[in-house]
């Protein structure tokens, strides 16, 4: 499995992948907004929850941005309603079971926990400027202030 790695000013991958509530989302969908993506391992964990929750305290800031907020792990569309009503969550999740979108922007990665190897997805958040262009990367992301920091970069890119 070798791919490019993804960078800065490269187009965005397109995607069409099933969504909370069972309907489709696509990239193309929020053409001419930004798109913020971000990757995450399992719903309903401890780090997630606390990032999807930030994310949806922060919806009406992107909003004011021109920035739609999506999130994508391999939990199915069931389980993402779940953990959505759960949490009252305000973003889009959208359900990469086969791992396409998740291997397609580099981010079904080698893991390592307790000496023991296996895939999963690392936690990262792309963001995606109106013309369609990867404006900004974070890898291996750690949840304090992270959604603070999407948020400024969304406002700038916005400003532009």
């Amino acid at each position: 499995m070798t791919q490019k790695e993804l960078n800065i000013g490269d187009t965005a991958p397109a995607f069409t992948l099933p969504r909370d509530g069972g309907e489709q989302v696509s990239l193309n969908d929020y053409a001419g907004q930004a798109v913020v993506l971000y990757f995450y391992p399992r719903d309903d964990t401890p780090g997630c929850t606390k990032e999807a929750i930030g994310f949806t305290e922060m919806a009406a800031e992107f909003a004011a941005a021109n920035t739609v907020v999506i999130g994508a792990s391999k939990d199915s569309v069931k389980k993402h309603d779940k953990f959505r009503e759960k949490h009252s969550l305000g973003v889009v999740l959208v359900s990469d079971e086969e791992s396409d979108l998740c291997e397609t922007y580099g981010v079904w990665v080698e893991k390592n926990m307790y000496g023991k190897t296996y895939l999963g997805i690392e936690r990262a958040t792309f963001l995606i400027g109106p013309d369609g262009k990867i404006a900004q990367i974070w890898r291996k992301v750690k949840v304090p202030g992270h959604v603070e920091a999407v948020l400024e970069a969304a406002r700038a890119l916005d400003a532009a």
